[in-house]
């Protein structure tokens, strides 16, 4: 079974919640463990290291050349789509997270 760590970075950590049990549910019809952490934007730094990917809420869209610069480009980071945020589509983000990760 493929395995990806991601972490998505918002305001507070709570908004994600929702969309955490989407990516993972989306994971499991993909026979994907995908495990999720939210995280608020000034807590990351302790809890990057074991991620595959970084995955921001477009509410801090503006923090993505900080935490680039956080991870020295050695974690893909990307904006969630805003409709896909908006409509808690955890089959498009995890599509997302799994693409950067191709990369």
């Amino acid at each position: 079974m493929k395995k990806i760590n991601i972490l998505l970075v918002c305001n507070a950590g709570m908004s994600t919640s929702l969309l955490i049990e989407k990516i993972e549910k989306a994971g499991v019809s993909q026979s994907i463990e995908a495990a999720v952490e939210a995280r608020p934007v000034e807590d990351i730094k302790e809890y990057v290291s074991d991620k595959d990917v970084i995955l921001l809420g477009p509410q801090v869209r503006f923090k993505e050349k900080q935490i680039r610069a956080l991870v020295e480009e050695k974690i893909p980071v990307s904006v969630i789509d805003m409709s896909a945020y908006g409509t808690m589509n955890g089959e498009k983000v995890l599509q997302q997270a799994l693409s950067l990760t191709a990369q």
